[in-house]
């Protein structure tokens, strides 16, 4: 899903000009004639996220000045790029004192424009990104740094934000590297307990021998090496919250244990002679069915229930695509700072062609890519060419050996002309490699993937111009995508 640009400006022609503007340049515009109606739809219940705004400064009403102010009362962080007829010096300086980001001159052109959206919603993404990581550091993220625009999505956060606002067991499902973790940590740094400890226990990683001595703690002298006392992670997480992650890795003589901390409220030390009071609240983490593990005997059927109070499914990155490329930006912030890189964006191309992967490594393979193409890159903008594995199922779609021109297919629905070898932009394969006529499925598919190259990824466009809805227009990619480009992409 590209990103939503607000256009707030009283003037008609200028707003279809911009909006025009706004859509070459791959985004999708929302567009008012006021500057009451634009704050109208920036704190409305039901408002769609607004990641820029384009606003004029002369407006009748409430003008470009007032909406800064009470965007700034509001607490938006919202970038906006301020419009202004005359480019004075002082209601520039006005503008950027009251928290406008850039300004532009009327009538901008479109580069002017571009750059300045890009800058902007660059540096908006490198904001949220270094917040994420001030927040996780400091055990304080929130549901506001999970970065979703999904429909699928909002359910799981409604979910977790009711589960917060208690101590009650959650249990987070989901294929590895969808962001369970992030969801236990959102969890906690939205509720009472966020003033206090977050620790998190990955109990695939710890020796079998081990795990009680890990989490619940051993007195001196209690086993061999046993040199001094050692607390556990539930003394550690004492008033906080305790995340199990890969639950169901835990043998069965520490889940009985876990059971009846759980239970009790109470653990025992290996060596110890008397249970110790702990006030922790558990969330658990499993990338596997744990129904299944106890129908095998894997895991305690009374501890499932224990854990299993609140399941909360998080869907994998193929089953939210429009996150995909909010993801790619704010990972391109993020890196691109690190690595000391000037890379200003990611292709349309390459944007449209990242969202119909299916990742299989979820969020974590798909930031690994990111890295890497940002390290690897030699140009300012990300490409196809920068992501290899998801540039050769391209090539391989490309690779039909006869074309058409699309301006001779009347004449050959009639038979009256025969196919040539013909070559340039938009040009078609009609016939496969044995001379015989494709299937529809297969053409349809190509005039998509052309009509999102040459719109550069503007959804709202390609669907326009190939006159379907643009729910269709996924059902479509997702129904004629070539099923080795969807699941072939390795783990970085």
């Amino acid at each position: 899903m590209a990103a939503t640009i607000l256009i707030a400006d009283d003037d008609a022609v200028q707003r279809r000009l911009v909006e025009n503007m706004v859509q070459r340049c791959g985004y999708e515009p929302l567009v008012v004639d006021s500057g009451d109606a634009a704050m109208a739809l920036l704190t409305a219940a039901d408002s769609p996220t607004i990641d820029a705004v384009v606003l004029d400064l002369v407006m009748p009403g409430l003008d470009g000045l007032g909406v800064l102010a009470r965007m700034r009362e509001a607490g938006f962080s919202i970038p906006v790029i301020v419009q202004t007829a005359h480019g004075g010096i002082d209601n520039v300086v006005s503008a950027m004192r009251a928290g406008a980001q850039d300004f532009v001159v009327k009538p901008v052109g479109l580069e002017r424009l571009q750059v300045s959206l890009r800058n902007a919603l660059n540096t908006s993404a490198l904001k949220g990104e270094l917040q994420r990581i001030r927040h996780s550091r400091e055990g304080r993220l929130t549901f506001a740094d999970i970065v979703t625009r999904s429909e699928t999505m909002a359910g799981v956060l409604r979910t977790a934000q009711k589960a917060a606002a208690s101590s009650i067991p959650v249990l987070v499902e989901g294929e590895s590297g969808v962001g369970k973790e992030l969801f236990a940590r959102a969890i906690h740094g939205s509720g009472e307990r966020k003033s206090k400890p977050f620790i998190a226990v990955n109990c695939g990683a710890i020796p079998d021998n081990l795990v009680e001595s890990i989490l619940f703690g051993h007195e001196k002298g209690a086993f061999t090496g046993a040199t001094e006392r050692h607390m556990g992670k539930f003394v550690d997480a004492s008033g906080g919250t305790l995340f199990l992650d890969e639950v169901g890795e835990l043998p069965l003589a520490a889940q009985v244990k876990l059971l009846r901390a759980l239970q009790e409220g109470t653990i025992e030390a290996v060596g110890g002679r008397k249970p110790l009071k702990v006030d922790v609240r558990i969330i658990s983490a499993t990338n596997r069915r744990l129904l299944d593990l106890v129908k095998n005997g894997a895991f305690r059927e009374d501890l499932f229930y224990r854990l299993h109070v609140l399941p909360l499914t998080i869907p994998p990155l193929r089953m939210r695509r429009e996150d995909i490329a909010h993801l790619l930006r704010h990972f391109l912030a993020r890196f691109a700072a690190e690595e000391n890189r000037a890379i200003t964006g990611i292709s349309g191309e390459a944007m449209a062609h990242l969202a119909r992967l299916d990742w299989p490594g979820n969020i974590r393979q798909l930031e690994n890519a990111v890295y890497r193409a940002v390290v690897m890159s030699e140009s300012d903008q990300l490409g196809l060419e920068d992501f290899p594995h998801a540039a050769g199922s391209a090539a391989h779609a490309h690779s039909e050996p006869l074309v058409v021109a699309p301006s001779t297919v009347p004449a050959m629905i009639t038979g009256s002309l025969i196919p040539k070898n013909l070559d340039g932009p938009g040009a078609l394969a009609m016939l496969n490699e044995h001379g015989e006529v494709r299937p529809l499925e297969d053409m349809e598919y190509e005039i998509i993937r052309f009509a999102i190259s040459h719109y550069r990824g503007q959804m709202s466009e390609v669907a326009r111009r190939l006159k379907i809805g643009r729910s269709t227009l996924y059902r479509k990619l997702d129904e004629t995508a070539d099923p080795a480009e969807g699941g072939s992409e390795d783990a970085n």
